[in-house]
Protein backbone atom coordinates (compact mmCIF):
# COMPACT_ATOMS: atom_id res chain seq x y z
CA UNK A 1 0.00 0.00 0.00
CA UNK A 2 3.01 2.33 1.16
CA UNK A 3 4.75 1.25 -2.78
CA UNK A 4 1.33 2.26 -4.14
CA UNK A 5 0.88 5.56 -2.77
CA UNK A 6 4.33 6.61 -3.11
CA UNK A 7 4.35 5.97 -6.94
CA UNK A 8 0.87 7.64 -7.07
CA UNK A 9 2.74 10.48 -5.87
CA UNK A 10 5.41 10.83 -7.84
CA UNK A 11 3.49 10.18 -11.04
CA UNK A 12 1.08 13.52 -9.29
CA UNK A 13 4.36 15.34 -9.08
CA UNK A 14 5.98 14.57 -12.08
CA UNK A 15 2.77 15.34 -14.32
CA UNK A 16 2.52 18.46 -12.58
CA UNK A 17 5.36 19.33 -12.96
CA UNK A 18 7.23 19.51 -9.32
CA UNK A 19 10.15 17.53 -7.97
CA UNK A 20 9.49 14.73 -5.51
CA UNK A 21 11.31 16.93 -3.10
CA UNK A 22 9.04 19.81 -3.45
CA UNK A 23 6.13 17.82 -2.74
CA UNK A 24 7.22 16.19 0.18
CA UNK A 25 9.49 18.67 1.78
CA UNK A 26 8.25 21.67 4.44
CA UNK A 27 8.61 25.02 3.02
CA UNK A 28 9.63 25.54 6.90
CA UNK A 29 11.82 23.81 8.87
CA UNK A 30 12.90 24.05 12.39
CA UNK A 31 15.50 21.77 13.79
CA UNK A 32 16.57 21.45 17.29
CA UNK A 33 19.57 20.03 18.37
CA UNK A 34 19.91 18.42 21.87
CA UNK A 35 23.46 18.47 21.79
CA UNK A 36 23.74 21.65 21.48
CA UNK A 37 20.64 23.52 22.44
CA UNK A 38 20.22 25.29 19.16
CA UNK A 39 17.18 25.71 16.89
CA UNK A 40 18.23 26.66 13.27
CA UNK A 41 15.14 27.70 11.05
CA UNK A 42 15.41 26.96 7.01
CA UNK A 43 13.22 28.18 4.29
CA UNK A 44 13.04 26.61 1.52
CA UNK A 45 16.32 24.77 2.17
CA UNK A 46 18.24 28.15 3.58
CA UNK A 47 19.28 28.07 6.60
CA UNK A 48 17.68 31.86 8.25
CA UNK A 49 18.41 31.31 11.81
CA UNK A 50 20.40 29.79 14.50
CA UNK A 51 19.10 30.41 17.68
CA UNK A 52 19.85 29.12 21.51
CA UNK A 53 16.96 27.06 23.22
CA UNK A 54 16.39 25.13 25.84
CA UNK A 55 15.04 21.81 26.14
CA UNK A 56 13.95 19.49 28.96
CA UNK A 57 15.87 19.85 32.45
CA UNK A 58 16.68 16.87 34.46
CA UNK A 59 14.05 14.02 34.77
CA UNK A 60 12.21 15.01 32.11
CA UNK A 61 12.14 14.33 28.10
CA UNK A 62 11.61 16.49 25.16
CA UNK A 63 10.73 13.75 22.11
CA UNK A 64 13.24 13.24 19.12
CA UNK A 65 11.60 12.69 15.88
CA UNK A 66 9.72 14.94 13.05
CA UNK A 67 6.41 16.27 13.41
CA UNK A 68 4.30 19.07 11.22
CA UNK A 69 3.29 21.64 13.58
CA UNK A 70 -0.22 21.45 14.32
CA UNK A 71 -1.80 24.85 16.35
CA UNK A 72 -0.76 28.15 16.63
CA UNK A 73 -1.59 29.37 20.28
CA UNK A 74 -0.17 33.41 20.55
CA UNK A 75 -0.67 34.08 24.07
CA UNK A 76 -1.26 30.41 25.68
CA UNK A 77 -0.49 29.77 29.45
CA UNK A 78 0.33 26.84 30.27
CA UNK A 79 -2.82 24.38 31.87
CA UNK A 80 -0.14 22.01 33.55
CA UNK A 81 2.30 23.89 34.68
CA UNK A 82 0.88 27.10 37.18
CA UNK A 83 -0.46 29.10 34.09
CA UNK A 84 2.98 29.28 33.13
CA UNK A 85 3.16 32.14 30.09
CA UNK A 86 4.25 30.14 27.05
CA UNK A 87 3.68 32.92 24.19
CA UNK A 88 3.94 32.39 20.52
CA UNK A 89 3.09 28.79 20.71
CA UNK A 90 3.75 26.53 17.87
CA UNK A 91 2.43 22.42 19.37
CA UNK A 92 3.67 20.00 17.26
CA UNK A 93 3.51 16.46 19.12
CA UNK A 94 0.22 16.56 22.21
CA UNK A 95 1.51 19.31 24.75
CA UNK A 96 5.10 19.59 23.51
CA UNK A 97 5.58 23.28 21.61
CA UNK A 98 7.89 25.52 20.96
CA UNK A 99 7.39 28.52 22.54
CA UNK A 100 9.06 32.04 24.22
CA UNK A 101 10.20 32.32 27.18
CA UNK A 102 10.55 34.87 29.84
CA UNK A 103 13.46 32.82 31.09
CA UNK A 104 15.69 34.00 28.87
CA UNK A 105 19.28 33.40 30.90
CA UNK A 106 18.56 29.64 30.77
CA UNK A 107 18.42 29.64 26.66
CA UNK A 108 21.70 27.20 25.87
CA UNK A 109 20.95 24.97 28.24
CA UNK A 110 18.40 22.16 29.32
CA UNK A 111 16.16 23.66 31.44
CA UNK A 112 12.18 23.19 30.44
CA UNK A 113 9.89 20.52 31.67
CA UNK A 114 9.94 19.25 27.98
CA UNK A 115 8.80 21.45 25.68
CA UNK A 116 11.15 23.74 23.07
CA UNK A 117 11.73 27.61 24.33
CA UNK A 118 12.92 30.43 22.22
CA UNK A 119 13.74 34.07 23.49
CA UNK A 120 10.56 35.35 22.84
CA UNK A 121 11.36 37.74 19.60
CA UNK A 122 12.59 34.73 18.04
CA UNK A 123 9.67 32.53 19.21
CA UNK A 124 7.54 35.65 17.95
CA UNK A 125 9.63 35.25 14.17
CA UNK A 126 9.11 31.70 14.09
CA UNK A 127 5.20 31.73 14.75
CA UNK A 128 4.86 34.61 11.65
CA UNK A 129 7.04 32.24 9.48
CA UNK A 130 4.74 29.41 10.61
CA UNK A 131 1.46 31.24 10.52
CA UNK A 132 2.27 32.82 6.67
CA UNK A 133 3.32 29.36 5.73
CA UNK A 134 0.94 27.14 7.17
CA UNK A 135 1.00 24.21 9.48
CA UNK A 136 1.11 21.75 6.81
CA UNK A 137 4.20 23.37 5.33
CA UNK A 138 5.79 23.34 9.01
CA UNK A 139 8.55 21.18 9.62
CA UNK A 140 9.96 20.54 13.81
CA UNK A 141 12.78 18.24 14.04
CA UNK A 142 14.41 17.18 17.26
CA UNK A 143 17.42 15.49 17.15
CA UNK A 144 20.16 13.78 19.65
Amino acid sequence: MRNLLSSLLLGATLLLGWSASQASAASIVADVSLSSQTMTVSRSGRVLYTWKVSTAGAKKVTPTGSWSAKHLSKNHRSSRYNNAPMPYAIFYNGHYAVHGTDQISRLGRPASKGCIRLHPKNAAVLFDMVKKEGLRNTRITVRR
